[in-house]
């Protein structure tokens, strides 16, 4: 969901929340009990010489004012895989249905910058070129995460609220990272068009993050807002084909005695295709959804593609019973 510092400019070009994380049916209610949902997520990026630059500069490369001409390119990936448990209570909660879950995240992410420098420290001119790869495997941070759901009809609303545990693998001397190194709380609401009938569905959530210091940068993101949303039609009543997209911003400006590079302020937009299928797993009921991004619109930030693969277990929904036939004697 959120992690991976070769996967997302805060600093070095790297947020918090992964947008694309919320898709379609975001605010459907859903059956009480335990559910498991896991996620596979495949990033591939690039970016220019500013976030190049910001990069090497979060590592503590670059530490004096200097004049110069930077010509560089950053290169990342990342295969994370995701395992989120959930427990949905049967008990009202505010007139909704509440959840929490955690998400873990584990895997392995890479990074490479190739770069020439060309400048000047006071009289004395300098051409530097060279390059830089790195790699790491293992977690990211844990999120815990609350949800409230509630529903109308054809229309549903919810309001979450996360935060991590910077239990990542993290290094401030790294170019890639599972961890961010810093804490993060973010919030938001959706709302879910979904006519059964019709087959007819969209969904919208809208979020906001507030980062605090990373402590071993001094280094402080600004607050980012990032809205996901997903538009599908159920063909049948296992089959749904649509597509989905994201809207990242950076609101406010980077910050701290260690940000070297101002404001810096990051945006992207991605949109995709989806598909999806429900399907009974013995008694429980299986969910497969396939999303893909292609981004662009990118500022301070790396831009590329990325896909996702969920599967969800979770308890079926009740079968209703039929009716009792009377009998006249």
């Amino acid at each position: 969901m959120f992690f991976s510092h070769c996967a997302l400019a805060d600093e070095g070009g790297v947020s918090f929340w992964i947008p694309g994380f919320f898709g379609s049916l975001a605010a459907t209610p859903q059956q009480p009990g335990w559910t498991l949902a896991t996620i596979f997520y495949h990033t591939s990026v690039d970016a220019g010489a500013d976030v190049a630059f910001a990069r090497q500069v979060s590592r503590g490369q670059l530490t004096v004012p200097f004049n110069a001409n930077l010509s560089a390119r950053l290169s990342a990936d990342a295969n994370l895989g995701m395992a989120i448990p959930s427990y949905v209570f049967a008990t009202p909660f505010l007139g909704g249905q509440a959840n929490i879950l955690m998400v873990v995240p584990f895997g392995r992410s890479s990074a490479s910058v190739d770069a020439t420098l060309t400048g000047a420290l006071g009289p004395i001119g300098f051409t530097v070129s060279g390059g830089r790869s790195d790699a790491v495997s293992g977690f990211g941070d844990l999120v815990p995460q609350f949800n409230v759901r509630w529903n109308d009809g054809v229309h549903n609303w919810m309001a979450y609220a996360t935060g991590n545990l910077t239990v990542g693998a993290y290094s401030q001397q790294r170019l890639a990272n599972l961890g961010i190194g810093h804490n993060a709380i973010d919030g938001g609401g959706g709302y879910t068009y979904f006519n059964p009938q019709t087959g007819h569905e969209f969904s919208a959530v809208l979020g906001f993050t507030y980062n605090f210091e990373n402590r071993s940068t001094q280094y402080q993101n600004g607050v980012d807002m990032h809205l996901d949303w997903g538009a599908s039609q159920f063909l049948t009543k296992q089959f749904q084909i649509g597509l989905v997209g994201y809207v990242y911003k950076e609101l406010g400006c980077d910050s701290g005695s260690g940000d070297r590079v101002g404001c810096f302020q990051s945006q992207v937009v991605g949109v995709g295709p989806q598909l999806g299928f429900i399907f009974p797993v013995g008694e429980m009921q299986g969910y497969l959804n396939f999303k893909g991004y292609k981004e662009f619109a990118a500022e301070n930030r790396p831009d590329g593609w990325n896909t996702w693969v969920t599967f969800v277990i979770s308890p079926a929904a009740p079968t209703p019973s039929a009716p009792r036939r009377m009998v006249a004697k």
